[in-house]
């Protein structure tokens, strides 16, 4: 709001002072690294008040990364020491913005990174080609870690997730799988380590048959886009008659599918279906909600058929049972076990018994 001043003649300029309405917000209690934050809940880093979108725990807040955090703006007050060693200020990395050669960026993880080689908004901790890490203070360019806090259960590292998927696109990032994997805590984490490492790699090898090897982000056969749409549903198809189309690594779909899962996931995806496919993470999130979740055609979760020892073959049924089981479309069904046999592989494991379905 612009300071009014007032000039009469004769008399000295008066100024408004601020009021309340428009002065800083107070700052919230600083962010905690350690703390776990859920959907509108609120925390202050670097003089700002930011609130969660959704389940984290360990990503300092920007405006990059998962895209978990919205900045509410700057506040005032409340000693907030958040100012980046060695003098650092330079901006968050934002995917899609072009950065020509020499760029400085923050990213989620709290480290810089320089960008050795023009991009259009690559990610830095997987397009090493285009970025290296970089040091304020000038002492050396040690890369922070590329893991966030709080999710070295996962079974899968980044290194084993790059040879799994040799072809991925720059959306389907690591940082967006771990970050999306701590919404549901069991999700490879029960069981034995064998257990542990099978189910992820069930995950991760029904996610390359839906995406084409983490290439596709949304249904490529748009013919099919408007017939998606389940109007018998009270709340119908806001977004539009061709919105609910598949979108993310297992392809969600339908306007049903899409309320459920925003409803699970705190997110309004029947309103705003677009950002499955914008937002790495809750692309992610939505193919997780479906393994711990979701029984489709078959009798179990495939999250339940891979620690109760039903085997792989159970989770392709309730992925997509009805078009592919009992014979139906084995060309499809071998492409997935295909994927799962390698995954194993990768992660050091025997795939188990019952591979088909």
């Amino acid at each position: 709001m612009a300071i009014v001043g007032v000039v009469l003649a004769g008399v000295a300029t008066a100024v408004v002072p601020m009021t309340a309405s428009n002065a800083a917000e107070a700052c919230v209690a600083a962010y905690g690294s350690s703390t776990v934050y859920t959907g509108g809940q609120r925390a202050s880093y670097s003089a700002h008040n930011w609130t969660a979108k959704w389940w984290t725990q360990g990503e300092t807040p920007s405006t990059g990364g998962s895209g978990v955090w919205t900045d509410n703006g700057a506040c005032g007050g409340g000693g907030d020491p958040t100012t980046p060693p060695g003098g650092c200020s330079y901006p968050n990395w934002v995917a899609g913005t072009w950065y020509p050669a020499g760029s400085i960026v923050k990213y989620s993880n709290g480290g810089y990174y320089r960008a050795k080689n023009e991009n259009p908004g690559y990610d830095p901790i997987i397009s090493t080609w285009y970025w290296e890490p970089y040091s304020c203070s000038g002492g050396g360019t040690t890369p922070p870690t590329t893991q966030p806090p709080g999710n070295s259960s996962f079974p899968v590292t980044e290194a084993q997730f790059n040879q799994m998927f040799p072809s991925r696109i720059g959306f389907y990032s690591y940082a967006g799988l771990v970050d999306a994997v701590k919404k549901y805590p069991a999700f490879t984490t029960t069981g034995s380590d064998t257990v542990k490492k099978q189910e992820a790699a069930a995950f991760l090898a029904n996610v390359n048959h839906e995406s084409g090897g983490l290439v596709y982000v949304e249904e490529q056969n748009q013919a099919n886009w408007p017939l998606y749409c389940d109007t018998s549903q009270s709340y119908g198809c806001p977004a539009g008659q061709s919105a609910y189309h598949g979108r993310g690594p297992i392809q969600l779909s339908w306007n049903f599918n899409y309320k459920a899962a925003g409803d699970a996931l705190g997110i309004d995806l029947l309103n705003n279906p677009d950002r499955v496919k914008n937002e790495a993470s809750v692309a992610y999130q939505t193919a997780v909600w479906y393994w711990m979740t979701q029984r489709g055609p078959g009798t179990m979760t495939p999250h339940d058929a891979m620690v109760n020892s039903a085997g792989f073959g159970q989770t392709i049924r309730s992925i997509n049972g009805s078009l592919e089981c009992d014979g139906r479309n084995p060309a499809q069904v071998q492409s997935r076990v295909d994927a799962y046999n390698r995954f194993t592989a990768i992660l050091g494991v025997s795939p188990g018994a019952n591979l088909y379905c």
